[in-house]
């Protein structure tokens, strides 16, 4: 379990803001191809397609944040649809606020754990050092290697 100060906490939940932004445009970009009549894009032609939206003075914000949890929103949303085609499922929802579980992907790769610390993929974009405390986030419990 993770033990934020206020300052991580409010990001952490702005990264799984931006992971549901994601996944909540991948839903209304491709059902609105649908509408038009196009074809669904795959995965990776959505997320050419958001990268360009990042360069754009109103989404800006999302490159505050790791590319990762956006890249797995997208696949997740893409996965979802799939599964809708292949009659697995209804048609995914579009994820709430309030009523959706807040989560995000982190890249495993990019994860340090310590006896009693975990550092996240850019929390801070500072490279100060005084600044980089910041990604060290408290854990609960003392992890005991053997």
């Amino acid at each position: 379990m993770l033990l934020p100060n206020n300052k991580q906490r409010t990001k952490l939940f702005g990264c799984t803001g931006a992971a549901r932004f994601a996944f909540n445009w991948t839903l209304g970009y491709e059902k609105e191809n649908h509408e038009k009549g196009e074809k669904y894009l795959t995965n990776f032609e959505l997320r050419k397609v958001f990268t360009n939206l990042k360069g754009t003075e109103e989404f800006k914000w999302l490159n505050n944040y790791s590319n990762n949890i956006t890249k797995q929103a997208i696949k997740d949303s893409c996965n979802a649809l799939e599964r809708f085609f292949n009659k697995q499922g209804n048609f995914p929802h579009f994820k709430s606020k309030r009523r959706s579980k807040p989560s995000f992907y982190v890249d495993t790769d990019k994860i340090q754990i310590t006896n009693t610390h975990i550092k996240l993929e850019k929390l801070t974009d500072s490279r100060k050092a005084s600044n980089q405390k910041f990604n060290w986030i408290k854990l609960a419990e003392k992890i005991g290697y053997q």
